[in-house]
């Protein structure tokens, strides 16, 4: 599936997938438990702040490409959303339990390790040990209708690579690092302009210190 998802597009598509499978009762969303799931601050990365507005266009421009289903009813006249993003009946995609898992935990968390996916997609489905997380990746890496995850360069002084999903375009090889890098900038900034600042208030001591002398030699 040719797709390339924003990030607000795979955060409610992600967000979907998991309340379908850890809350089935709850499941399909209205639109203030969408938001409200969309802005968790655990099991999020990055965290959002997301207009309950921002959503509902998120939610029309996913329908558009048919990966979202508006319903009506459940004995309430709020709408409520349901992922078409795969295992529906005549979807393209399907994936099994733990391939589902995976690509949840990466949609609504990022680039991740196996070591990570193992812990972060148990409530999800269930894996033995982080060889049969590698073997799931492979298979997604594989896949004659994929590949739907990536495979990134080992970070320095990290024992295991990442893995990216590959719904929004093709993710290159230096975006790990490029995407840490700005981190080290407002650091660098706060920390000059503080030494800017004790510098101008030194030379106004110094300044009160001479006129002080000045007026008791004078």
């Amino acid at each position: 599936m040719d797709l390339n998802l924003s990030l607000q597009q795979a955060r409610v598509i992600g967000a979907l997938i998991e309340k379908e499978i850890t809350t089935p009762d709850q499941y399909p969303l209205s639109l203030n438990a969408l938001t409200l799931a969309c802005n968790q601050k655990s099991n999020r990365d990055p965290v959002l702040e997301l207009e309950e507005s921002t959503v509902q266009e998120t939610l029309d421009e996913l329908a558009k490409l048919r990966l979202v289903k508006e319903e009506t009813g459940f004995g309430s006249r709020v709408s409520k959303y349901k992922h078409r993003f795969c295992n529906t009946e005549f979807g393209e995609l399907q994936f099994t339990g733990q391939e589902l898992g995976i690509i949840c935990v990466l949609l609504l968390r990022g680039p991740q390790t196996p070591g990570e996916l193992r812990t972060r997609t148990n409530r999800l489905c269930s894996f033995s040990d982080v060889q049969q997380v590698e073997k799931v990746l492979e298979k997604l890496l594989a896949r004659d209708d994929g590949p739907f995850v990536a495979r990134l360069p080992r970070e320095p002084g990290k024992r295991e690579s990442r893995y990216a999903h590959l719904f929004s375009g093709e993710v290159t090889a230096a975006e790990p690092m490029t995407a840490a890098a700005p981190a080290t900038t407002p650091v660098d900034e706060d920390r000059l302009t503080a030494l800017e600042q004790e510098v101008a208030n030194l030379r106004a001591e110094v300044t009160e210190l001479r006129e002080l002398l000045e007026d008791l030699t004078g």
